[in-house]
């Protein structure tokens, strides 16, 4: 796992931070030593900042429900795609939340990704899954950049967007879904996290991308084969921060409804890359072995 410096120093935040603190230490011709100690300072206090919720424990990243309580709000038909609902903490004491969009597969209308507003807002995010214009005619392109839109609607437009910090935000979705999800976090390299489920895309390269990805496949999966789809694009994905989970006898629908495995590493790569909240760094690393739930786990950060 790259150490909370380097992390950290992928935010814009940070970087601005950064750059003040190390100007300050310039002009006062501070000595080395205590610069180094504001930045390590500096990089505690961009951990605490964005921690959110008890600490985590496996049972608690497995579970249905989270420690948020959680409301919803509908959105009704958009210029640029077909609403959806906003699940979000009803928290106000502890600032605002990162915030994810979701979109579902070919056919497939939110409901089929719902589980995953319920889940992640009760873990203390923003998340909005959305309907797409054609659930017949949009291919992953369409659907990455109705992700996009729906992101814009959620922290410019929304009722809850007082409630979204815009400078931590996600895309996901499933099948042709996620392959909207790897098309999205191309477009827009400042996103802090992508997670691809069982996804699709005819584009097998993403050198380009460097937004931090979770790609998740299925073992059984006889409609998007990984070895044509999720392996292919783990193989080929940019990013220095990026994950392939196979689910052990998992299919192509498998992501359509509650499974502990996927809410266990979603939660906890949301909440690494979108919160820095290095309370979860123990669930990615060391990487998880093979067992009855995971076929094969790959990390660019941690050894197997």
């Amino acid at each position: 796992m790259r150490n909370r410096t380097e992390r950290h120093a992928r935010g814009t935040r940070w970087k601005i931070a950064l750059s003040g603190l190390l100007a300050g230490a310039a002009l006062s011709g501070a000595a080395s030593l205590p610069v180094v100690s504001g930045t390590a300072a500096a990089v505690e206090a961009a951990e605490e900042e964005y921690r959110r919720g008890p600490d985590p424990t496996a049972a608690t990243l497995q579970a249905e429900q989270g420690p948020f309580a959680y409301t919803t709000v509908t959105v009704p038909d958009q210029r640029t795609f077909d609403g959806g609902t906003i699940y979000y903490p009803t928290d106000t004491s502890q600032g605002t939340f990162g915030a994810i969009t979701i979109a579902p597969g070919y056919t497939a209308f939110q409901n089929s990704i719902a589980w995953y507003g319920r889940t992640l807002a009760s873990h203390g995010f923003v998340v909005f899954t959305i309907d797409v214009e054609s659930t017949y005619f949009n291919q992953p392109n369409a659907r990455g950049e109705q992700l996009l839109d729906a992101l814009d609607y959620l922290t410019e437009r929304s009722t809850v967007r007082d409630r979204v910090d815009p400078d931590r935000l996600a895309v996901a979705g499933h099948s042709m879904g996620g392959g909207g999800a790897l098309r999205a976090s191309y477009l827009r390299p400042e996103l802090q996290a992508a997670i691809p489920l069982t996804p699709y895309h005819t584009w097998k390269s993403w050198s380009n991308t460097t937004v931090p990805t979770l790609i998740i496949g299925a073992e059984n999966d006889t409609v998007t084969e990984v070895d044509r789809h999720a392996e292919r694009f783990y193989a080929s994905h940019g990013a220095d921060e990026l994950a392939y989970l196979e689910l052990n006898d998992g299919t192509h629908t498998t992501p359509n409804r509650f499974n502990a495995t996927i809410a266990e590493y979603t939660v906890a790569w949301l909440k690494l890359y979108v919160d820095n909240d290095t309370r979860y760094e123990q669930f990615l690393c060391p990487a998880p072995q093979p067992s009855t739930a995971i076929e094969e786990y790959r990390s660019t950060n941690c050894a197997a």
